[in-house]
């Protein structure tokens, strides 16, 4: 089953053409690299998937449910870490997922924060203030926050970005870990993620075709 359908679709702000024409399919357990430079139309896509925002024209299903008409019951089945990392600041790491547990209002909340904890190594900054942590470790956290409803499908915008060399290997690490339990759709503007990491990955900007397999270096 695809977790992603894409038929058509196109973006317009007034007169301004954000996304345009796309077709492509994401199967499910994939994780997907949407690959271009800034102010190429990646985010406003993710928008769209996520059903944040409306597409001006074209077709989007996720899990087989039309983005128009179904938006509520996709809502359930996905979550977004977005570009700014979506963590409280003045909360401390362990408080931060407790409130999302409540937001989502998950029936074991300490054993999936536990789980979350080990995948994503937090316990040395556990009790630390958000504000106070590295922009890599905040990154973690803001995709931990993002996997505490057991999402079929994750959004990730730019999740490396602005990151050093070690840790965007180490959250490299920690993304790949989930691939194959569940959906990742991600964007990039580095060509360098893309290598032997994604089983496929589209260039926005380009021909409006999905590249399956690693980027050739």
């Amino acid at each position: 089953m695809d977790a992603i359908e894409i038929k058509n679709l196109t973006k317009k702000f007034k007169d301004k053409v954000a996304v345009n024409n796309i077709n492509l399919e994401v199967k499910e357990g994939e994780l997907f690299a949407l690959l271009g430079t800034n102010g190429a139309g990646k985010t406003t896509t993710i928008k769209m998937m996520s059903t944040l925002i409306m597409p001006t024209d074209g077709e989007i299903k996720v899990l087989g449910n039309d983005t128009k008409k179904d938006y509520m019951k996709i809502r359930e089945k996905l979550n977004v870490s977005p570009q700014e990392t979506a963590i409280a600041p003045n909360l401390s790491v362990k408080e931060n997922l407790e409130f999302m547990a409540g937001v989502y209002q998950i029936k074991n909340p300490k054993e999936k924060i536990d789980e979350l904890v080990k995948t994503f190594k937090l316990e040395e900054v556990l009790n630390q203030k958000a504000k106070t942590l590295s922009g890599g470790w905040q990154r973690k956290v803001s995709i931990a926050m993002a996997l505490i409803n057991n999402p079929q499908i994750l959004f990730l915008d730019e999740p490396t970005l602005g990151l050093d060399v070690i840790a965007r290997r180490e959250l490299w690490s920690i993304i790949e870990s989930q691939k194959g339990k569940i959906t990742i759709i991600l964007t990039t503007h580095y060509m360098e993620d893309i290598h032997y990491r994604h089983t496929g990955w589209w260039g926005t900007g380009t021909e409006n075709n999905r590249t399956d397999g690693t980027a050739e270096r």
